[in-house]
């Protein structure tokens, strides 16, 4: 794989936050990490995961940092105004969501895709944009962030499954299970998602719609691995279904 990146190696604000968030994320969940050469070892890219508990940023962060990459997310621009968190998250490389008319989020997601190139820097994007809804935790219908960056940059776009933190931390739940022994936690990452043929069409919603299915579907692939289990043949889509958890409609 050649050498790493020396984001690890390098001092940075991550080595204090790591030294804290690693050892207490490992004594609650045993994370097990398959597919390790999937995330690029230097350079850009934009790794999507599964989102079904609160406890998954840390979960993913844990897994990204110990095979040597920065764990960057990108967050909502309203916590980059919050005083010490929003200074912290700049200095991290944290990467806002782009809460502007069309014209102003497509120039911002240019100019973010550009600085992770630059940069040689990775983003961690959840395509679902929250918990998913889904009562049985697949993966319901995404957004597109994720793929417009990728896209904008022709970043490589990792997708990647995570199973087992419910037991650290269900859905919507508020508390931690502390409890020994600690919990089992499998994160699978995936071959970068073909996007090659829509590379230049960033702003097309045909182009967006279509590279966000694939990552999608990439993604409940891995989950269905993990799970040794199908996902439902039609995706749950919060748009149809409001904060009702009955029923199914198509992706």
């Amino acid at each position: 794989m050649g050498s790493r990146s020396s984001e690890k190696s390098r001092p940075s604000p991550f080595w204090p936050l790591a030294a804290i968030v690693v050892p207490a994320v490992g004594y609650l969940a045993k994370i097990e990490i398959r597919n390790k050469e999937k995330l690029p070892a230097k350079g850009a890219f934009v790794l999507a995961p599964n989102h079904y508990s609160e406890f998954d940023p840390l979960i993913v962060a844990a897994a990204v940092w110990r095979l040597g990459r920065a764990p960057r997310f990108m967050a909502k621009e309203s916590l980059f105004r919050v005083p010490v968190l929003g200074w912290l998250m700049r200095k991290t490389g944290m990467v806002p969501v782009a809460r502007a008319t069309s014209a102003a989020a497509a120039k911002q997601t240019i100019e973010q895709s550009r600085a992770l190139v630059q940069n040689e820097r990775g983003v961690i994007v959840y395509p679902e944009g929250t918990l998913t809804r889904d009562p049985d935790l697949w993966p319901m219908r995404g957004k597109s962030g994720a793929v417009r960056l990728a896209l904008a940059g022709d970043i490589p776009l990792i997708p990647v499954a995570q199973w087992g933190t419910q037991h650290v931390m269900g859905r919507y739940q508020k508390r931690l299970s502390l409890w020994p022994p600690r919990k089992r936690v499998q994160v699978l990452f995936g071959d970068p998602v073909d996007i090659s043929d829509l590379t230049g069409r960033a702003g097309e919603q045909a182009a967006l719609t279509e590279a966000t299915n694939r990552l999608m579907n990439a993604i409940t692939a891995l989950l269905e691995e993990l799970r040794g289990e199908k996902a439902p043949a039609t995706r749950w889509n919060p748009a149809e279904h409001g904060q009702r958890e009955t029923g199914r409609l198509d992706s």
